[in-house]
């Protein structure tokens, strides 16, 4: 996940609460420290966190919890709340009201600009739109080629020409060309040579008016921190229509300071980039982006994840409800496997489960990794029948599909052993629970 580093650190301070005997007016003061420490670590401004940590110190000391809540509980409920509400409070999705929708994007050089706008094409493909790009990025030698590299695997179109040198007037033929295609959403990726909000003001202008964009979008890099303040100022006090999106979130320790930045202005967050996979842009969601932080996970885009991988085919319900009945085999582990690698990093998926996402050491996250790519290269050795029919699988077999795929056969046991204790923990599993697990999911259940 995004900022993790002050996701552990106020983890840190919220377990202080349920570990103390009991919670007086010191432990309240101590956890504030805490996380006003993590805060401006994560280089957010002193003053935005002196102003927050000051509300929920007041309300921690002052309001009394409700009936059956302890106050552990209430004060955890005070910093969620007040974190989110410092990160914008709500949600504010992209709205695709006419077609085509048109979507202009701008950012400073080095912004992760393109790589950000194939981003958002996969995400509205996903979602059902046809859309089309536009590369009037004139300046920047190869960025039609990066572009067109990074959305040809999903069959997403790019206009452009590289030996065009007005931006305003390849903007305009694009967007001229995808309305004659019938596509849904447009998104035009301008020129990444700017060094400074003022010149990248001025060309925003000029394609403005040119394409007449629904929404024009700013990409920020989420690695300058505090600076993104003048960025985000500069660009809302300049379109009435802008959002932004804020990339680079996962390897960056200023990211909590580039966030309440952009917020600090006023200026709506649509997106925020959290990995280098083409997947790996999520809308901003404050309450759930908070949840997450806070260790207390995110169900909702754990669901999410699911219902993209059943649209696609990839993860299919009376498969899945096979595997929770225990009745599966080798072959149909495998295919789990497979779906659920493409959800992304087994981190980022443990983080949207209440109560794991920084319990877990990163050595074991890492080495659970590597033992699933591990099992599957087993598997990529047996034969058809073996992974259909695991009983059959003896000592010579073992040695054979060990030399295969370059493991041992302790390896090879290892794997075998973990599938059956599977069968064993979903076949124990009574129907009730199955049944609950199964609506959790968006499932109808087993008709009990």
């Amino acid at each position: 996940m995004a900022l993790e580093s002050l996701g552990k650190a106020l983890n840190a301070a919220l377990k202080k609460l349920a570990r103390a005997g009991s919670v007086d007016e010191v432990l309240i003061k101590e956890v504030v420290r805490d996380i006003q420490r993590a805060l401006i670590m994560s280089d957010v401004n002193v003053k935005l966190v002196l102003d927050l940590t000051k509300k929920i110190q007041k309300r921690a000391l002052e309001e009394k919890p409700p009936a059956g809540v302890s106050r552990r509980e209430h004060i955890i409920k005070i910093v969620y709340e007040e974190l989110t509400n410092f990160l914008g409070k709500e949600a504010k999705p992209i709205e695709i009201k006419e077609k085509p929708t048109i979507l202009l994007t701008v950012g400073i050089q080095g912004s992760g600009k393109t790589t950000t706008v194939a981003k958002l094409a996969r995400y509205f493909q996903k979602r059902g739109y046809k859309v089309g790009l536009v590369c009037s990025d004139t300046w920047r030698p190869g960025a039609y080629h990066q572009l067109k590299q990074l959305v040809e695997p999903y069959s997403i179109e790019v206009f452009g020409d590289p030996n065009e040198k007005d931006a305003v007037s390849l903007a305009k033929e694009g967007v001229e060309y995808f309305k004659h295609k019938g596509v849904d959403i447009i998104i035009v990726d301008s020129a990444g040579r700017h060094k400074e909000e003022k010149s990248l003001i001025e060309e925003m202008r000029q394609i403005s008016d040119a394409i007449n964009p629904h929404e024009v979008i700013l990409v920020i890099d989420g690695t300058i921190g505090q600076q993104a303040y003048s960025q985000a100022l500069a660009f809302k006090e300049a379109t009435p229509i802008g959002s932004i999106i804020v990339t680079k979130l996962d390897g960056s320790a200023k990211g909590g300071g580039a966030l309440s930045a952009v917020v600090a202005t006023g200026a709506p967050i649509k997106f925020i980039g959290v990995g280098e996979r083409i997947d790996d842009l999520e809308p901003f969601d404050p309450k759930r982006f908070v949840s997450r932080l806070l260790g207390l996970g995110d169900i909702q885009g754990l669901l999410e994840k699911f219902e993209e991988l059943s649209k696609a085919q990839e993860l299919k319900e009376e498969d899945l409800e096979k595997f929770m009945r225990g009745k599966f085999n080798l072959k149909d582990m495998y295919a789990q496997l497979e779906a659920m690698s493409k959800m992304g990093p087994l981190k980022q998926i443990l983080q949207m489960i209440p109560g794991l996402g920084y319990s877990l050491p990163d050595d074991v996250v890492r080495v659970s990794e590597q033992r699933l790519r591990k099992f599957k290269v087993i598997m990529d050795s047996m034969t058809e029948e073996e992974l259909e029919h695991p009983e059959i699988i003896n000592y010579s077999r073992i040695k054979r599909i060990a030399r295969g795929s370059g493991t041992t056969v302790k390896d090879v046991k290892e794997l075998l052993e973990q599938y059956n204790q599977m069968k064993k923990f979903f076949k124990s599993m009574n129907k009730r629970s199955l049944n609950r697990m199964m609506k959790r999911f968006g499932m109808g259940g087993f008709g009990i």
